[in-house]
């Protein structure tokens, strides 16, 4: 038996570049030594919303960034548009981050409950998929949500009833996840750690993969 290597990803809903970097460890997690954990934080704008202070923020950073996705998606092959609604609900001129965010907790939590009955990862590819592909508006409306957690073997109303029930407790998981992230090395997603060190962002997978067959060699 090859000795495992287990790789933890730090994961949200509302970063592209975590849906981008979807195939590529979709494809990994079938290499039978790669144990894959999926820990769903929350984005960037929850956890740190000063960074959208447009007093703050670089001019420059938004446009690059939105070009930046657009250009890397292409390049990979991969169908791209902002969700419809965005899961964070923010005032597109000011930037400011709504106390209230319905959509983003709802994802985060549901998860989380994926990631408890081991099917995090098809999970967050199919819903990934539904908010990133450019082919569904109002995601969070009718049965879309439903037919994508069906895709990835779950069935979403018993897992919103677990996540009803325990709401405290989903929360708190988000919270650990978080600061487990932060302990590893770094803030942001997607975020790769393989035997305690961090990779950050969905163009350093090639080298998480070289460093995973480095640790291949040192173990045979």
């Amino acid at each position: 038996m090859p000795r495992k290597h287990t790789i933890d990803l730090y994961w949200s809903f509302r970063s592209p570049y975590s849906y981008l970097a979807l195939p590529r460890v979709a494809a990994a997690a079938r290499e039978p030594d790669l144990d894959w954990r999926i820990r769903i934080v929350y984005p960037l704008a929850i956890r740190y919303p000063e960074y959208f202070d447009r007093q703050k923020q670089n001019a420059l950073a938004r446009p690059y960034f939105l070009a930046d996705c657009e250009r890397v998606a292409a390049s990979l092959g991969m169908p791209f548009r902002r969700p419809v609604p965005d899961p964070i609900v923010q005032d597109p001129v000011t930037l400011e981050i709504a106390t209230e965010q319905p959509y983003i907790r709802r994802l985060t939590h549901l998860g989380i409950q994926a990631e408890r009955r081991g099917k995090a990862l098809p999970f967050i590819v199919e819903v990934s998929r539904l908010l990133w592909d450019g082919q569904v508006d109002g995601w969070d409306e009718g049965d879309h949500l439903a037919r994508a957690a069906a895709r990835a073997e779950l069935d979403l109303a018993d897992m919103q009833r677990a996540v009803d029930a325990d709401p405290a407790g989903h929360e708190a998981q988000v919270q650990a996840n978080q600061q487990a992230q932060q302990a590893a090395g770094h803030w942001g997603v997607p975020m790769f750690v393989v035997h305690d060190e961090p990779f950050f962002g969905q163009d350093r997978f090639d080298l998480l993969m070289w460093r995973v067959e480095q640790l291949r060699r040192a173990a045979a």
